[in-house]
């Protein structure tokens, strides 16, 4: 599997790198770990290619090299590369330019695949959407923008699963709200929601909600093959059959010490964009992370 951690300022961006490469470990995928810094103008550009052709003597200092540099260290103190790569620290010169408004380096992990560090210019949806693109990425993992609009236009527009990390906070005893159903992705997000149990032994309550009191045939199906299949995977859980709106339910369930996992909407993207999607707003009401399987 690849994952895409998608860090911002050093202030912020610990916790959303920490609980990132966390669920990465579990999952042993490969990770891309990516700032995205404002566009650079067509003469920085150039300045950059021109530099290319002589590394030593590249002085320009591009947005985002600092904040790469601070993410490279984070790797080395909690062990997630390779001694060679440690030995040899981060350069800046060693990025190499993609492309106009892409830089890499990739680094050999330990406890995952390899790590690649990019460096991207240009509008944060955009560039994000075009490396889960580029890169085939399963999950993208995301810190809690505090513009609200960002939030959803991430998980809207970007083809990937979306893990917001929200009010992480390390200190915390955490449990996870696994929300299923008869919709397409549950059995999805039940087998992701398994490893990430894993990876934070965590307690999973199976969350099954209807907005009536009658719980459909289909509903009470679903509720059974999670039960079957948490069992076999080893994971302490409890099974509840709710009744009430969806998002006010698992919401106030999960409160500030859960991690949910639902799966995605089926509704379509014109739909969505108007109305919004049962995930979607889930996601930016709640006070905790959450994991939305796509």
């Amino acid at each position: 599997m690849k994952f895409l951690i998608a860090i911002g300022s050093k202030e912020f961006s610990e916790t959303t790198l920490e609980l990132g490469m966390r669920v990465a470990r579990a999952f042993k995928a490969s990770v891309t770990i990516v700032y995205v810094g404002e566009k650079i103008s067509a003469f920085s550009t150039s300045e950059v290619l021109m530099a290319q052709e002589n590394l030593e003597n590249w002085e320009l200092d591009r947005q985002g090299v600092d904040v790469l540099e601070w993410a490279y260290n984070y790797l080395v103190e909690n062990d997630y590369i390779s001694s060679s790569a440690e030995k040899e620290g981060f350069i800046g010169d060693k990025l190499v330019q993609t492309d106009d408004d892409r830089c890499e380096v990739f680094l050999e992990g330990k406890h995952t695949q390899e790590v690649g560090l990019i460096l991207r210019n240009g509008d944060i949806i955009q560039q994000l959407r075009d490396e889960v693109k580029r890169s085939e990425i399963d999950v993208t993992i995301i810190g809690a923008s505090k513009k609200r609009r960002m939030i959803h236009d991430l998980i809207q527009y970007i083809d990937s699963s979306i893990f917001v990390v929200k009010n992480y906070d390390r200190k915390r005893t955490y449990k996870m709200v696994l929300a299923v159903n008869d919709a397409p992705n549950t059995k999805k997000a039940v087998k992701y929601g398994v490893r990430v149990a894993q990876a934070f032994d965590l307690e999973i309550n199976a969350l099954t909600i209807s907005n009536t009191k009658e719980f459909r045939d289909n509903y009470k199906k679903a509720s059974a093959w999670a039960d079957t299949f948490l069992r076999r995977a080893g994971v302490k859980h409890s099974i509840n059959l709710e009744y009430g709106k969806f998002i006010e339910t698992i919401n106030l369930i999960a409160g500030d010490d859960h991690i949910i996992v639902m799966g995605s909407s089926t509704r379509s993207p014109l739909t969505k964009f108007f109305t919004g999607s049962k995930p979607l707003n889930v996601c930016e009401k709640c006070n905790c992370p959450a994991l939305i399987v796509k």
